[in-house]
């Protein structure tokens, strides 16, 4: 019985990456001889089991044979006689198929090392291609480690884009695409996720509403880099250069959706893109079981981005409209997020990248000046039902017009 570190942590040793979960895989051992070592048994599908101090998993070596179509389709045999070898070929990358011992030699039969070195992601053998998940796990390692220079091996690319041909994507389940996709936001550079995606023919299947943002002209007076699709991933950037909150970045990677659906006679202008994109979000949403913080706050910036941009030219009663619109005067409020938001599509444009966002901070003013006002005069005066909540309205419009007057002010 031997155990040997394996997987994700050997590979970001190796990259000086911290490390947050350690794997172990069992050599020549029975779920009988672990559970006697007091391991507390948790795999569904195959054996896997938590070491009683460290609280590691640990699962026993294992191989697998396909035999249905899907992501679930296979046979798992766990037995004494697996060697090391033959379970790390089952996994999905060369770079993810390294093992270690507990004295620290490193175990590299398929030359991870080298990929790691040469910052290729690169499948193991044709084995790949009979698990749809791993091409969202490539493409979630594209955006992980794209910031070092990491690009997918010409041939894994290829034998991506064949399983996207062959129809083995569609057997993906919501849940693990939504998975993958809230791992992906999370990583230092989420676009490289759908630029991957995009290559290999997945995004049209998985992400068809993003898909079609490719292709869309804009004005190139408002965005030169033209492309709407591009212009969503460039956002997706400066969201990353503001917020680690995959929130705010799903928010921003969707705002544009309702331009995929502009007809061709008003291209470049998307009037209207605001609301024509609602429904199309939440068909999206539904589809992916989105959860509903992220579709909310979504759904808020698509319908009011424009206006957040607009800010300082609209009228006192418009902005006061919109902060309750967007829920700006509840406690649990998101507005700080809607304006990272905003502010990541303003900047998400080729070479207006470093442009100051004085909107953002007017809208959180405008929010504090008229969640603050003194409302005392109007409970002593006998108003009922809604002439109340037009009471507070109308000294809220007060507050934003004096606070607009005084940026005026100062600015001149």
């Amino acid at each position: 019985m031997k155990t040997y570190l394996v997987g994700g942590a050997i590979r970001d040793l190796l990259l000086n990456f911290p490390v947050t979960e350690r794997d172990w895989v069992v050599i020549g051992a029975t779920p009988e001889q672990m559970l006697a070592q007091g391991f507390k048994a948790v795999g569904k599908d195959f054996p896997v089991f938590l070491h009683p101090q460290t609280h590691d998993e640990y699962a026993l070596a294992r191989t697998e044979r396909k035999t249905a179509p899907g992501y679930k389709g296979f046979v798992v045999h766990a037995d004494p006689d697996v060697t090391l070898e033959a379970d790390l070929v089952r996994r999905d990358l060369t770079i993810n198929a390294m093992a270690m011992t507990p004295e620290g030699k490193l175990i590299d039969p398929y030359h991870g090392q080298k990929d790691l070195q040469d910052k290729k992601l690169r499948h193991i053998s044709p084995a790949f291609s009979e698990d749809p998940v791993r091409i969202l796990r490539v493409a979630r390692f594209a955006a992980r480690y794209a910031h070092l220079g990491f690009s997918i091996a010409q041939e894994t690319l290829k034998l991506m884009q064949q399983m996207v041909a062959n129809g083995e994507i569609n057997s993906l389940v919501p849940e693990r695409v939504w998975a993958e996709t809230k791992k992906a936001l999370s990583e230092q550079t989420p676009s490289a996720f759908f630029t991957a995606l995009k290559e290999c023919g997945a995004l049209a299947i998985i992400f068809p509403e993003i898909q079609q943002l490719f292709g869309v002209p804009q004005p190139a007076k408002y965005h030169p880099e033209i492309d709407t699709g591009i212009h969503c991933l460039l956002a997706l950037d400066q969201a990353v250069s503001l917020s680690s909150d995959p929130m705010v970045r799903f928010a921003t990677l969707t705002h544009d959706l309702g331009k995929g659906v502009t007809p061709k006679q008003m291209w470049p202008s998307h009037r209207g893109h605001e609301t024509a994109g609602l429904p199309i979000l939440k068909k999206l949403c539904v589809r992916l079981r989105v959860p509903n913080q992220y579709s909310k706050l979504a759904a808020k910036v698509m319908q009011y981005h424009t206006h957040c941009h607009r800010i300082f030219e609209l009228r006192p009663a418009t902005i006061v409209d919109m902060l309750a619109a967007l829920g700006a005067f509840k406690p649990d409020h998101d507005l700080e997020k809607f304006v990272l938001a905003c502010e990541a599509d303003a900047k998400g444009r080729t070479g207006l990248e470093k442009n100051d966002y004085p909107q953002a901070r007017f809208l959180l003013a405008a929010r504090q000046a008229a969640a603050e006002i003194d409302t005392s005069e109007i409970m002593q005066i006998n108003l009922q039902g809604p002439e109340i909540g037009q009471a507070i309205r109308e000294l809220r419009i007060k507050a934003v017009k004096t606070l607009k007057n005084s940026y005026k002010t100062s600015s001149n």
